[in-house]
């Protein structure tokens, strides 16, 4: 049998967001990180660009450990209201605001772009574009009406992640890469940015195992002294989602395996994992990280 290398790696932040079905006015949040970020995640703490393959990356095998699976927070966001000091492109994106302003800077003193406000316009031209015929700039979204969008996140969420591959080169190049990144991390967001160590250490034998070899994870507040061993047997069994061969029984599909990240032929495609609770072993050891 061949022997498998799994590198853990800890996402803890006071905030995660992990979409799978976002659109600008509804941005969802997962319940646990994907696969589809976490490979995001190394490649760009190695330092590859969106167009770079993933191949190598996308073959490791994949599963999560809920230590503290956080609560659900949403955040309330109203986009494109607002009145604002007109600026040139204003004026010449938007024929009726061009009308409005030509009355009502005849009356203005002083500079016209940079001070002067129209009373009741709100918002700025959206989605300019060249006109075909004439080539000039216009707008084909003209509303003034604000969006309302909403943004759903992790609070206080800590997660451990499993990376099962058979190179342990290959893990250990992503482990130093976590810690010395080439590029900014972050948890599913850009306003979500990791705390404390993310790359664990790397154990021999699969997922299931490594899982159940680390104690969880501290909690946002520190371990309770006072409070009862979390890894004795009437104590906590986290959840955990392992990533299964095809088919395998009692396994479920997920779209989250990245096939491309490139903007212009963004793919994913589907992989099968279990879903179990973990039994932390007697024998199981402490972490040595930065919370």
């Amino acid at each position: 049998m061949t022997t498998t290398h799994v590198l853990l790696v800890r996402l803890a932040a006071p905030l995660q967001s992990w979409g799978v079905a976002s659109r600008f006015s509804h941005r969802d949040s997962h319940v646990r990180p994907t696969k589809s970020a976490v490979v995001g995640l190394c490649a760009a703490a190695l330092g590859r660009d969106r167009t770079d393959p993933v191949d190598d990356l996308a073959a490791l095998v994949f599963g999560v450990r809920a230590d503290h699976p956080g609560t659900p927070v949403r955040d309330y966001h109203t986009v494109g209201a607002g009145r604002f000091p007109l600026r040139p492109r204003d004026v010449i994106t938007d024929h009726r605001r061009a009308a409005a302003v030509a009355r009502s800077m005849e009356a203005a003193d002083g500079p016209g772009f940079g001070h002067h406000e129209l009373a009741g316009w709100y918002g700025a031209p959206k989605k300019i574009t060249a006109d075909p015929v004439s080539g000039a700039l216009v707008s084909a979204e003209l509303s003034r009406a604000a969006m309302i969008t909403e943004r759903w996140y992790l609070s206080d969420a800590a997660f451990v992640v499993g990376l099962q591959h058979e190179d342990r080169a290959l893990l250990e190049e992503i482990a130093y890469a976590l810690e010395h990144p080439k590029q900014l991390l972050w948890l599913g967001r850009k306003s979500c940015p990791p705390s404390g160590t993310l790359a664990a250490e790397i154990l021999t034998g699969t997922i299931a195992e490594a899982f159940a070899a680390k104690r969880l994870l501290p909690g946002p507040d520190g371990p309770d002294p006072d409070g009862p061993d979390p890894d004795t047997s009437g104590g906590r069994r986290p959840w955990a989602w392992i990533q299964a061969p095809s088919g395998t029984r009692g396994a479920t599909q997920v779209n989250d395996q990245p096939v491309s990240f490139d903007p212009a032929r963004r793919a994913h495609a589907t992989r099968w994992e279990t879903r179990t609770r973990v039994t932390i072993a007697p024998t199981a050891t402490e972490w040595d990280i930065i919370p």
